[in-house]
């Protein structure tokens, strides 16, 4: 286990592959850092002397001085105006403070942010969706639209079959009514009209 600017890097690991477990040092950086520290990039990192362990900390805490201006993470940097290459927790400490920037500042970027939308220009009509989907769930069922009727006051399950139980018990009373009406006076007219006038009265003008 070897430890370069506060983090333990496993000594089985090559060259390349330990130093990019560093936050900050990707492959081109780690590849080139060897390459003008003349280092074998094939060897386990476990191997490395002490010298060499201070010169590649001294490389990656100074690397303006070997490599080239858009080789580093940072340029020209907003407080300072210089070019710098951050490493682990600055990293996240800098994104940060640029993104409170542009919503302090009220900048589109900032707004962008500020509701959780993309901000580099992509599309949103299909992606970048969040809080669940909106619509009509699997099967037809819509379980918000329940829960937003009850929350409005209309009656639940519950009071829904209590309703109806009364509305039964006065709907037998008016049905009772009706069918008397419609039973028994049809009955008398239609049976009892008819038959005096067709029977009777043709019978006395034939014996007349």
């Amino acid at each position: 286990m070897i430890r370069i600017l506060g983090n333990d890097i496993p000594g089985d690991k090559k060259m390349v592959v330990g130093l990019t477990q560093i936050k900050g040092i990707g492959y081109m950086f780690a590849n080139t850092m060897l390459s003008i520290l003349k280092i074998n990039s094939n060897q386990r990192i476990g191997h490395l002397t002490d010298e060499q362990i201070s010169s590649i900390e001294n490389v990656i805490k100074n690397p303006s001085s070997n490599f080239p201006s858009w080789f580093l993470n940072r340029r020209k940097d907003i407080e300072t105006g210089e070019n710098q290459h951050l490493l682990t927790s600055d990293i996240a400490f800098a994104i940060r403070n640029d993104v409170e920037r542009e919503k302090t500042t009220g900048s589109w970027r900032g707004y962008r942010h500020m509701y959780g939308l993309k901000v580099r220009g992509q599309r949103t009509r299909c992606t970048g969706r969040k809080g669940g989907a909106v619509g009509v769930a699997k099967g037809g069922k819509v379980m918000p639209a329940h829960a937003e009727g009850a929350a409005a006051g209309t009656p639940t399950e519950g009071t829904e079959s209590e309703q109806p139980t009364t509305e039964s018990k006065e709907g037998v009373e008016n049905k009772d009514a009706p069918k008397g009406v419609k039973k028994d006076a049809p009955k008398d007219v239609k049976k009892d009209a008819p038959k005096d006038v067709k029977k009777d009265a043709p019978k006395d003008v034939k014996k007349k």
